[in-house]
């Protein structure tokens, strides 16, 4: 696959190379995308961590879900409008460069990749300790360098690779989430053959306590607990870029939003808090998905979901990589990071970028396993609110963005943020409250996870205004990365 023409942009201020043209291929087909769009919102974290948000707020974190759900629809939907106007590497990075200026694009686009290749170590370390239980004669670093090695090894081959690991993943999970779904209401209506769920009924919603048992405020700390499993919705507008068609891809992901957030997420929970009371112990001592296929007598239900969660993690860890290298790229392709980031093989991948993600990535693996409670602790809750951030983020630079395109190229408006500008501004100011309510937190250390993150994001934020004055407070326009910067390497078959 040869690369593709260069989309004309539709903004001013420094030119953001797009993927295309700038050594990066067209390697994904359709099925990749869709898959990617709807796998990158069905996070570990849904399956592993809706317990403790059903143990706080009972069934009322419905309501949990639902407010995020709908903050990520809005969030998507600013996203999409960009773009899909305008389809790049760089997401959101590249429109906060081009729309508020150099210093947001480079500090959302460091402060998005350090989150990634935190990721990349938190996910590893999940999968290896279930790999470890099946297969304890390798030791769980083992495992977490095996994993590491084999997904770094799927990306640097082509980014089709990437697209076809990330097909098989999200697919399992997807698959995965629809067959529970239409066991457990099968089962809660009573018409599931073979099986007597004397728990499961749609009563268990309000018979234990009511349906908010602790009040209207646990919806606001179930939002704490929830939101950060939402983050990845955003992956299937940075590799739009590298699809045979951007603006259609990005159109379909932001479109189907609504309807995966309310399957995967608000249909899946209710299917839980349904089949079990929510203060049914076995949720939080097994988890909400074992626990509630164990009340069904589905034999193995444990190592059935440990097959699923270690499928996410797989799946998470792939599209960690990936996303965290395009960023680097696009950073690179800017001139915000070392030149080498934005050079591609003969193939269109970004060696340079992998490996430097997935060493840093290894290097928070090492932190992992000889400091967890200092260093670690310390890399996870300083890139815990990079989520909301990002989030915040994209408001602005739609704002700035909509009056761009409008001026320049009203054509490329293929997608609309409903009731602009005051959903924008009603979304940014949810976003800043959700953050404000994190500081009273001290129980699920939302406090902590806010200034540690305020802090590094302080940091890169200085580092940036250094550099944007360095350069007289603007750059020149960086032009696409030349031939003579593609390595090359002899390709593969």
């Amino acid at each position: 696959m040869t690369s593709q023409p260069n989309p004309p942009k539709a903004g001013s201020g420094p030119a953001t190379p797009p993927a295309h043209g700038s050594g990066l291929q067209a390697g994904l087909k359709n099925r990749h995308l869709t898959m990617i769009a709807i796998g990158g919102v069905i996070g570990a974290g849904l399956f592993v961590g809706s317990s403790s948000g059903i143990a706080t707020a009972g069934p009322g974190i419905l309501l949990s879900y639902a407010l995020v759900g709908t903050l990520v629809v809005l969030v998507m939907r600013m996203l999409g409008e960009m773009s899909a106007a305008n389809p790049t590497s760089g997401s959101f990075s590249a429109h906060a460069d081009r729309a508020l200026g150099s210093w947001a694009g480079f500090s959302i686009g460091w402060l998005y990749w350090f989150f990634w290749v935190v990721v990349l170590a938190v996910e590893s370390t999940a999968g290896a300790k279930i790999l470890s239980e099946w297969v304890p004669a390798v030791p769980q670093w083992g495992w977490a360098l095996i994993v590491m090695l084999v997904l770094t090894a799927t990306n640097l081959v082509s980014v089709g690779s990437y697209g076809e690991f990330e097909f098989w993943f999200a697919g399992i999970k997807v698959v995965a989430i629809a067959a529970f779904i239409v066991i457990g209401l099968l089962a809660v209506f009573g018409v599931l053959p073979g099986v007597h769920a004397d728990q499961a009924s749609f009563g268990n919603l309000t018979d234990h306590g009511g349906f908010l048992p602790h009040g209207p405020g646990s919806i606001l700390t179930g939002v704490l607990l929830v939101v950060f499993s939402f983050m990845g919705s955003e992956i299937a507008t940075l590799a739009a870029g590298e699809s045979e068609d951007p603006q259609r891809a990005v159109t379909k992901a932001t479109n189907s939003i609504i309807w995966r957030i309310a399957v995967f997420y608000l249909g899946s929970i209710l299917v839980v808090v349904s089949l079990i009371p929510w203060d049914d112990k076995s949720i939080t001592d097994k988890g909400s998905y074992v626990a509630a296929l164990d009340s069904l007598g589905i034999a193995h239900a444990g190592q059935i979901m440990n097959f699923i969660v270690l499928t996410s993690v797989l799946s998470c860890l792939n599209s960690g990589l990936y996303t965290a290298s395009r960023m680097a790229f696009s950073l690179g392709a800017r001139g915000d990071a070392p030149k080498g980031f934005a050079r591609t093989t003969e193939r269109g991948v970004p060696r340079t970028a992998i490996l430097v993600s997935v060493a840093f990535g290894f290097l928070a693996v090492f932190f992992n396993y000889k400091f967890p409670n200092s260093v670690f602790l310390f890399l996870v809750n300083s890139s815990g609110a990079v989520a909301l951030f990002v989030w915040l983020v994209i408001c602005f630079s739609q704002l700035r963005m909509r009056r761009i395109i409008q001026r320049e190229a009203p054509e490329k408006l293929v997608v609309k943020m409903w009731l602009y500008p005051y959903l924008t501004w009603a979304t940014a100011a949810l976003i800043v409250f959700v953050l404000g309510y994190m500081l009273t937190d001290t129980e699920h250390d939302g406090r902590e996870t806010v200034l540690l993150s305020l802090l590094v994001a302080a940091v890169v934020l200085v580092i940036a205004v250094i550099k944007q004055k360095v350069r007289g407070g603007g750059r020149a326009p960086v032009a696409a990365a030349p031939d003579d910067d593609v390595e090359k390497v002899p390709a593969a078959g």
